[in-house]
């Protein structure tokens, strides 16, 4: 969208929250924030990890309330106690996350819930049609969710919002899982609702998205606004992170190739069969060396997830073998392989990575039990796993008041920064980064990919799996690309550009392979 087409602020605002204050035992999340969001247009909001972005989109949802502060939509003030109080204002929220029922149709997940409004027939199929046409989303009302791709997922999650009388949405995080070409059907989607009259506040840590997309942008750092309507025209991204974080926007650039010629991971003929039979992984065949980093590419729900469950041992195999090293461990329980030396950065950090409701200490001995500093014999040792949670917490810059706080007080990025500083302080020899930087700041993304390039130059093999093409084109030594569960090409990283590779995850192209 070009910075100069501006609608018109409206008489009142959409939104104005002022002196919104949240505070939650040790820690303000939100102090004193000031936002004025017009109507018809795109504002994002952007801030580092445990800026307090998400408490006060929980504020505006009716998700929690704040201790002080006040909200106005339209110009009137408004109580807001819970979600539904939001969406009889009018203001709906997409989750990053998405929250759909594959089982079910795209009309049983939109009406699921507000079956009042039209029915769960005809005119409920007639409204959802007519919402899809207004706003180019093209989604048929019978098809199975499980058969959509990941932009349509989210555009049936949008729909669900319009479906309830939406003017004012919340988009938290809606290009994570999406590639160029999705990211551009979704922004052309965000201008039909804009010219709709529509209001959207778009959450996001990827700034040029956020400055091709935006009308206006309010930037909060520590729980505070340092600069609210922000005009895209006069600010760049370097601008924007100097506000964010006090640093420049980091690039994902790989120092001189440390790839060794000494095997550490090798599958063969990796194959796992998924429901009725139908193979997920695909006769997959790598070799990973030691100081390399292998990146893989491709369209959420290809086989990535299968793919890292079988490597882990938390899928069994229908054929193939796994050698870490010179050893076949293949039939290896989970727990064996990771003493072994496997690390892991897993997709969902909620299923896969933390305790939630276990504090920071115990969540840093998660899935390393038995291995020094947390272990003295047979015995758990407190003392040692505490000291060594505090030098995560300090080498990995994790926002929190203390190593006793519960997994699930963090924010998603510092619950993100927690478990990338618990695996990589493994020592281990091969490591799993699924997604390594998903949710996580600027700042947090820089440290996170040195750490990773620093564990190469010392030898560490590592797969590393990702939504965000600069990183995986940055960071990779080596680039495959996985379809339908199959490895369908290779490019290389030092040419291939987002667009190329895009097009070969999605099997429009295969330009880019090497």
């Amino acid at each position: 969208m070009s910075t100069t087409e501006r609608p018109a602020a409206a008489a009142a605002p959409a939104i104005e929250l002022r002196g919104i204050t949240k505070r939650f035992p040790g820690v303000v999340a939100n102090r004193d924030i000031d936002l004025t969001v017009n109507a018809g247009t795109v504002h994002a909001i952007v801030g580092e990890n445990g800026a307090g972005k998400s408490t006060l989109m929980k504020i505006l949802y009716g998700m929690q309330k704040p201790d002080e502060g006040t909200i106005s939509a339209g110009g009137k003030p408004v109580s807001l106690n819970s979600p539904s109080d939001a969406i009889a204002q009018g203001i709906g929220m997409v989750h990053q996350h998405f929250m759909l029922a594959d089982n079910l149709t795209v009309l049983e997940n939109v009406v699921l819930g507000a079956e009042k409004l039209h029915g769960i027939g005809g005119k409920a199929r007639r409204r959802i049609r007519e919402l899809a046409q207004r706003y180019g989303m093209r989604l048929d009302p019978d098809r199975l969710v499980e058969s959509l791709g990941v932009g349509d997922r989210q555009r049936v999650e949008i729909l669900k919002v319009l479906y309830r009388g939406a003017r004012i949405l919340i988009l938290d995080e809606p290009t994570a899982v999406l590639v160029p070409q999705e990211v551009e059907e979704l922004f052309d989607n965000l201008r039909d609702l804009k010219r709709e009259g529509l209001t959207v506040l778009f959450i996001s840590h990827k700034l040029d998205e956020v400055l091709s997309v935006a009308d206006a942008i309010t930037v909060i750092r520590r729980g505070s606004t340092v600069a609210d309507c922000v005009d895209p025209a006069e600010t760049t991204a370097r601008d924007l992170a100097r506000l964010m974080v006090g640093s420049e926007l980091p690039v994902p650039e790989l120092r001189e190739s440390t790839v060794t010629d000494r095997p550490v991971l090798t599958l063969t003929g990796l194959t796992v069969r998924g429901a009725g039979g139908r193979p997920v992984v695909d006769d997959v065949t790598l070799t990973i060396h030691a100081g390399e980093i292998l990146g893989i590419a491709g369209v959420e729900g290809n086989g990535q997830a299968e793919l890292v469950e079988a490597i882990m041992g938390m899928r069994a195999l229908d054929a193939g073998t796994i050698r870490l090293g010179e050893e076949d461990v293949t039939s290896w329980p989970t727990r064996r392989r990771r003493k072994t030396g496997i690390g892991f950065i897993p997709e969902d950090r909620h299923r896969h990575g933390l305790l939630l409701e276990s504090s920071l200490w115990e969540n840093r001995i998660l899935g390393h039990q038995t291995e020094r500093p947390n272990v003295k014999g047979l015995w758990i040792d407190r003392s040692g796993a505490r000291a060594d949670t505090s030098r995560i917490v300090r080498d990995y810059d994790v926002r929190t008041p203390g190593i006793d706080v519960t997994a699930v007080a963090l924010s998603g990025g510092n619950q993100q920064k927690l478990i990338v500083g618990r695996e990589m302080s493994g020592e281990p020899k091969f490591l799993i980064a699924s997604h390594p930087t998903r949710g996580v700041d600027v700042g947090a993304q820089a440290a996170i990919w040195e750490h990773l390039r620093n564990a190469r130059a010392e030898g560490l093999a590592v797969l590393l799996i990702s939504a965000d093409l600069d990183e995986l084109i940055g960071m990779s030594d080596t680039l495959r690309v996985i379809l339908r569960g199959r490895i369908v090409s290779e490019a290389d990283p030092a040419t291939v550009t987002p667009e190329q590779l895009g097009s070969a995850m999605t099997g429009a192209s295969t330009e880019g392979d090497s």
